[in-house]
């Protein structure tokens, strides 16, 4: 890859998660991990979601699904604030867990809309 997909996928990965998050992670990268972190940053965020084939805000709905559905909860809670950036409505979320729960499990579809709520309630005392 180039240096042009890694500084927008650097840039696409702030926008999303938030610079603070993204600037601790990479922060905090050491020896073992950094390029791990070189690896998120260029391919799946400067590559992927990098693309034009989809709104982010459609990519960050389509993440929510698939991170519910790998019991992921702290990826989970991470892009369910990455979807509110990117417009995402809580009806929207809330709907992508439906379905998420229909076609996943009900365990899943529990543990989706706990870290959720856990999330929105998190959001609302900051703002508050």
């Amino acid at each position: 890859m180039s240096k042009d997909t890694y500084d927008r996928g650097l840039q696409i990965r702030k926008d999303v998660v938030g610079a603070d998050y993204v600037e601790k992670s990479m922060n905090d990268a050491d020896d073992f991990n950094r390029p791990f972190q070189e690896l998120v940053t260029e391919y799946c965020w400067g590559a992927v979601w990098g693309r034009d084939g989809l709104p982010m805000k459609t990519r960050s709905l389509l993440n929510l699904a698939m991170i519910g559905i790998l019991n992921r909860p702290h990826e989970l809670a991470l892009h369910i604030r990455g979807a509110r950036r990117n417009g995402a409505t809580l009806e929207e979320i809330r709907e992508v867990f439906m379905q998420l729960t229909i076609y996943a499990g009900v365990p899943a579809g529990v543990d989706a809309f706990r870290i959720a709520r856990q999330v929105f309630r998190e959001d609302a005392e900051k703002e508050g």
